[in-house]
């Protein structure tokens, strides 16, 4: 019981963080989320965190490649031609 109310609130306030997912269905996703992860075992655990690990890290090399890609406008002035 309270692993479900823990869950709630954690899947609650994780609905908050992430724009398509609201309160009561972020909650409803945290009971859910509690529920599977007592069935699973230690191994399935491990894999799941080390590829969110995995997969967070190429998410990020590849935002940060491409804001690279195009540099910030640092000037309002109208370009100029060069002749």
């Amino acid at each position: 019981m309270i692993g479900k109310v823990i869950g709630a609130f954690v899947g609650d306030r994780l609905a908050k963080q992430t724009g398509g997912i609201g309160g009561a269905s972020g909650a409803a996703l945290g009971v859910v989320a509690t529920t599977v992860l007592r069935r699973m075992s230690l191994p399935t655990m491990l894999a799941l965190g080390v590829g969110g690990y995995v997969a967070k890290r190429v998410l990020d090399k590849r935002e940060e490649g491409s804001d690279s890609a195009s540099p910030p406008k640092t000037s309002t002035a109208p370009a100029t031609k060069a002749a």
